[in-house]
């Protein structure tokens, strides 16, 4: 069956369909038809999906009744958002210089509203406003994605409280950099700790190691997400190092956890309000392979999700598990030698499991992985 067609502004409206035309099989994504410069008159309508249009009362009569037309819901958040989240949008309002700001940035509001609400809402404009806002965000991280060779998208997992002054930070902050310049997505659950060295590195990219450690050298002095300075000194290091063109990386958060703020460094964030969602997407999307850092009880649920896929191959695939800290998961998590006993035993079967603490080993068990 044919493909409904994206069209998300009237401009691209106007170049894709021609007066007269019966539009079929088009998703109409927050499209507003009400200014003057459309004529409701000169088209009609069939088999299409209207998400959070505006629609003037006479177009009504040109839409077929099999077309499905989903109105604006109005709610502090973007129930039909038609692109992925970036820094900008997600912290609009918000001035580093005036760390107060915070509290009336989007992405604050947002996060109050979804806390008053009920993380675990009974209320049906509520569930319903959440699950439609996240099919949005789904549709827009697929549209990011297919730009890229899945063997091309490669995660990093770890924990939201390591310090930017630990030696994990660095090494995850110089392999995401060298992954990214070798041509990665590098791809993170968007918080701090590990995952923000994540998109620090692929932010640095096209900069020197002396950049990258420059850099470092001053977010060390805020170390975690609970310090003040933690959020406006990423902030000012993204103004002293301004992105180079080309590179990107991707953050996919949650609201579940909203009180970790999510990475200044993404380029683009998909944040979901269901987090059983946001974590099959971490575990699934990274077809190149994922990076296990020190973590704790939500890294560990990400490691067997990820050990489940590899060994039905679910997706059609196995990728690669690799596991940074030789002493943190053979000693005190020891889920390596958990995993390669299992491995033995034939519980598990298609992981491709390699653990290591050098950077380069890494990049290159990363960049020898060809799907």
């Amino acid at each position: 069956m044919q493909k409904y067609k994206e069209i998300e502004s009237l401009e691209e409206f106007f170049e894709e369909i021609p007066e007269g035309t019966v539009a079929s099989r088009y998703a109409f994504q927050a499209v507003n038809f009400t200014i003057p410069a459309f004529d409701e008159q000169k088209y009609s309508f069939r088999d299409c999906v209207f998400l959070g249009c505006e629609i003037p009362p006479r177009m009504h009569f040109a839409i077929g009744r099999e077309c499905v037309v989903l109105p604006r819901i109005p709610m502090p958040f973007k129930v039909f958002p038609k692109e992925l989240y970036s820094a900008d949008t997600l912290y609009r309002g918000y001035d580093y210089r005036h760390p107060e700001t915070i509290d009336t940035c989007y992405d604050t509001i947002v996060f109050q509203h979804y806390v008053s609400a009920g993380k675990y809402s009974e209320d049906i404009k509520e569930t319903l406003t959440r699950s439609l806002h996240d099919h949005s965000i789904n549709d827009a991280l697929d549209d990011f994605l297919s730009r890229y060779d899945r063997k091309d998208i490669v995660a990093v997992m770890g924990g939201h409280i390591l310090s930017r002054t630990s030696a994990e930070y660095h090494k995850i902050a110089h392999l995401s950099r060298i992954l990214t310049e070798k041509g990665k997505l590098m791809v993170s659950g968007g918080g701090p700790g590990a995952m923000e060295a994540v998109h620090l590195g692929a932010w640095m990219a096209g900069r020197t190691t002396d950049e990258l450690e420059d850099a470092v050298s001053i977010l060390e002095q805020h170390p975690t997400f609970s310090d003040k300075g933690w959020l406006p000194s990423a902030f000012y290091v993204k103004g002293l190092y301004p992105q180079r063109s080309g590179f990107f990386s991707l953050g996919i958060p949650t609201y579940l956890y909203g009180h970790e703020p999510s990475s200044p460094f993404s380029t683009h964030i998909a944040k979901f309000f269901d987090n059983s969602v946001r974590e099959d997407r971490i575990v699934s999307k990274p077809a190149g392979g994922i990076i296990f850092a020190p973590g704790g009880p939500g890294t560990f649920q990400e490691i067997f999700q990820n050990a489940a896929l590899n060994h039905y191959q679910t997706l059609g695939y196995s990728s690669p598990m690799v596991f940074l800290g030789k002493e943190y998961y053979t000693k005190k998590v020891p889920v390596y030698p958990i995993l390669t006993e299992l491995m033995e035993k034939e519980v598990f079967k298609n992981l491709k499991l390699t653990i290591s603490d050098d950077v380069d080993e890494i990049v290159g068990t990363i960049m020898s992985y060809a799907g």
